[in-house]
């Protein structure tokens, strides 16, 4: 999976769109230092968004913005290892 496009909206959020959903746009609101997935305005001609999808969606938004660090360090990631 690739970014195809991103860019800030009102409110600080971030809208993007990735290769392996290029129909649906995804939201990413800002917690503590880094990015989360938000919101997903599925579209039908796209596969079903899994969990790790998400997982990734967020990993690469994060290193894009240069949060890639901060995200790795989030707290229900160090929990669950």
């Amino acid at each position: 999976m690739e970014l195809l496009d991103w860019s800030y909206t009102r409110g600080y959020n971030v809208k993007a769109y990735f290769s392996k959903f290029p129909q649906s746009l995804v939201i990413f609101r800002q917690i503590r230092d880094y990015y989360f997935v938000y919101q997903v305005k599925w579209s039908e001609l796209d596969p079903v968004v899994t969990r790790e999808d998400l997982e990734q969606m967020e990993l690469m938004m994060n290193k894009e913005l240069g949060l890639e660090a901060e995200y790795l360090k989030r707290k229900s990631r160090v929990q669950s290892m």
